[in-house]
């Protein structure tokens, strides 16, 4: 992956060479006389030909000043994807489920030829697929590129994230921009400073015609390092360009459930997710990994992308409960009151383990009390046997069943200075009636403290 950085960046369209002179493919030179006429130089006669209109220049790509000035859009990001031809069939599901053909550009690149390099129903859904053979040139130009974007086979990307967080740098200027490993050992073993590329990782034009340059000296300097993220951050670091860390960026070098990760998200855009193999689904009852992404992707990311897995925490103060609402992911549900402090840690396996409620569904309402649009996302409990404890606190495995979150779309949401959003409970389950509680989610009022 590392070559193809410099392949999309300054690769230019070139056609078919011109067929070779000879042959049947080649019936006349000409050549301009000093008279301005055209005159057949294939043989020994001077017999004149008619003459010709000049040959009409190939049209270049439309392209104005309001291009360069319009908004960093999805339109200007190119992905290189590099992938295993042995995992492709399970793989270029988690790609299905993010990809949108037709108005993202870029490249899957395989080792090997899979059925879809040779049907175009079967690689519909899918970027466009290239085989690595001779990396000494490639026949690629796009126009209108601002950001190059590497990822894996399995790294899932939030299109308009990633969007929204690219168009808040200068990609005229060099910018290396992703995020190390959640993994200290990771970190250790390559570089607290190194975008792990699973969880995806992103340069700017012009970084990439500077790494163009001196690419291929600067990987013949390094034949130990491993994977392609390794070697373009040794590449960054020849050039003198840190990592532009963002906390959305997930490598996810974790086992089993992203609970604690997804339920306590920075204050920041998800934009990347990774190793979905070693992962549960994000949503337990459901039996695929893949089946629990369209879940996520077809509910809250088409609803209201900027706020998934944005976290807000309230209370239920009659019950003594801390409410912490993952939007679009999960509800947590925990016997106690804890801080804001606390609730922003990545979850532990406490004693009091919590109830979890997981979204079900997603959709739109337009609310009949002011008419506005409101996202409804409704969470069902995941069922976990507790440990044995005695409390005084009621219990919300005894009341509640199901957790319903209002909450009214916020595209403009990373365009202002980074605040969690707030939450309140609107309603809670009572006994032996209603065994649901409503909450409301919204913008944070000035001077509002949740706890």
């Amino acid at each position: 992956m590392v070559l193809y950085v410099v392949a999309l960046a300054v690769s230019p369209f070139y056609s078919r060479p011109c067929p070779q002179d000879g042959g049947t493919g080649a019936v006349a030179r000409l050549a301009a006389a000093a008279d301005g006429k055209w005159h057949n130089n294939g043989s020994a006669s001077s017999t004149s030909v008619t003459r010709l209109p000049p040959p009409k220049a190939r049209p270049k790509p439309k392209h104005s000043a309001d291009d360069d000035a319009a908004p960093t859009g999805l339109r200007h990001i190119v992905f290189g994807i590099g992938a295993s031809s042995s995992l492709w069939k399970s793989r270029r599901e988690y790609i299905r489920v993010w990809w949108r053909p037709g108005k993202m550009r870029g490249f899957v690149w395989l080792d090997k030829p899979v059925p879809e390099l040779y049907s175009r129903n079967a690689s519909s859904g899918l970027p466009g697929i290239k085989i690595s053979a001779n990396t000494s040139s490639f026949r690629l130009g796009l126009p209108g590129v601002r950001w190059f974007v590497m990822g894996d086979d399995d790294t899932v990307f939030f299109p308009d994230n990633l969007a929204d967080v690219l168009s808040q740098y200068d990609h005229t200027q060099p910018y290396y921009i992703g995020n190390p490993s959640e993994s200290h050992i990771q970190n250790l073993i390559f570089s607290y400073g190194m975008a792990f590329g699973g969880g995806g990782f992103t340069i700017s034009a012009a970084l990439a015609a500077q790494l163009a340059r001196m690419q291929d000296g600067c990987i013949e300097r390094y034949p130990a390092l491993y994977g392609s993220d390794d070697r373009i951050h040794a590449c960054m670091s020849e050039l003198g360009v840190p990592l532009t860390r963002h906390p959305g960026f997930h490598q996810c070098d974790l086992w089993g459930d992203v609970l604690g990760l997804l339920g306590a998200h920075p204050v920041a855009p998800l934009v990347s997710l990774h190793h979905f193999d070693f992962l549960q689904p994000v949503f337990p009852t459901v039996r695929s990994r893949t089946q629990a992404l369209r879940r996520l992707f077809a509910g809250p990311v088409a609803l209201d992308p900027a706020a998934v897995a944005q976290q807000s925490v309230c209370y239920d103060a009659g019950k003594e409960w801390t409410v912490s609402v993952s939007w679009g992911f999960a509800v947590v549900v925990i016997r106690g009151v804890l801080s804001p402090r606390e609730m922003e840690a990545p979850m532990r396996t406490f004693l009091n383990w919590p109830q979890v409620y997981y979204m079900r569904q997603a959709r739109l309402e337009r609310r009949w009390r002011n008419r506005n649009t409101t996202t409804v996302t409704e969470y069902e409990r995941h069922r976990v046997p507790p440990a044995p404890c005695r409390w005084r606190i009621p219990d919300p495995a005894a009341l509640l069943d199901r957790v319903v979150v209002l909450k009214k779309p916020d595209p403009e949401l990373w365009k202002r200075a980074p605040r969690r959003n707030c939450c309140r409970v609107v309603s809670s389950p009572t006994v032996g009636k209603d065994r649901r509680m409503t909450i409301d989610v919204g913008v944070c009022r000035d001077s509002v403290s949740s706890f």
